[in-house]
């Protein structure tokens, strides 16, 4: 008779054994896979992002607070420009880029021009205009310059441009109207030296061995008939030396 020992050996070691063995191996693997427990350092990383992860929360709803503030102080302001008769532009003091961007929004929504001035971003600042006292460019180019708008003096300007504009066009008809006189020493001068330009432009006299023939003796003051009976002439007269060289020469 076998023992209760050798019984449970024989089963160990019989066909079941190697399912147990599977079944531990895929609880160890199970396990494995699974995170293990933080360690003090773990914990203490994770707690602080929870609270950096806060503190951005809270500063990302103090920054909205702060512009919905901004936003609700421009909308009086604003609100108060357009109803006040006596007021055609208005300034504001330097401000940062978000407060303009908001300010230029709730000023777009109320139908209003507004504009921003400064070099640099520290001293930018919005003006208001209503619609019908829009800034002309000369306004806009003198702010831009950092100078204050004076009408009186930008009449002035105007004036002296418009002034200066007539005496130009004035200039220019005056020399169109004039008849240019020809100096082509002057004019030939850069393409064949001044030398050769000088003997170019030399003044032509008329050769005392020909003689000078006025302009009215040239001219052919005959009738037309005056003109045929002496074509004719010349031709009896051809006709006439023809016919006396060919008698000689028989």
């Amino acid at each position: 008779m076998r023992s209760w020992n050798s019984c449970r050996t024989q089963q160990q070691s019989g066909p079941s054994a190697p399912h147990h063995f599977k079944m531990a191996d895929l609880l160890g693997s199970i396990l494995n896979s699974m995170e293990k427990p933080p360690t003090v350092g773990d914990q203490e990383s994770r707690r602080k992002a929870r609270e950096q992860a806060a503190r951005l929360k809270k500063m990302e709803e103090e920054e909205r607070r702060k512009k919905a503030e901004f936003r609700k102080k421009m909308e009086k302001e604003v609100s108060d420009f357009l109803q006040d008769s006596s007021q055609q532009k208005r300034k504001y003091n330097p401000m940062g880029k978000i407060e303009r961007s908001i300010l230029h929004d709730v000023v777009e929504v109320a139908g209003l021009t507004s504009f921003s001035f400064g070099e640099d971003e520290e001293s930018r600042y919005v003006m208001l205009f209503k619609k019908e006292f829009a800034p002309s460019d000369e306004e806009l180019e003198a702010y831009r310059k950092g100078e204050e708008w004076d009408p009186q003096l930008a009449e002035q300007r105007r004036r002296l441009k418009e002034q200066a504009a007539l005496e130009v066009e004035a200039s220019s008809q005056t020399k169109k109207s004039e008849v240019p006189n020809s100096n082509y020493r002057d004019k030939y001068s850069h393409l064949i030296g001044t030398s050769a330009a000088k003997d170019a432009a030399h003044t032509l006299e008329a050769n005392s061995a020909y003689g000078c023939v006025p302009v009215a003796n040239k001219r052919d003051t005959r009738s037309i008939e005056e003109a045929m009976n002496a074509i004719r002439a010349k031709k009896r007269q051809k006709r006439e030396d023809d016919t006396g060289a060919k008698s000689s020469s028989s």
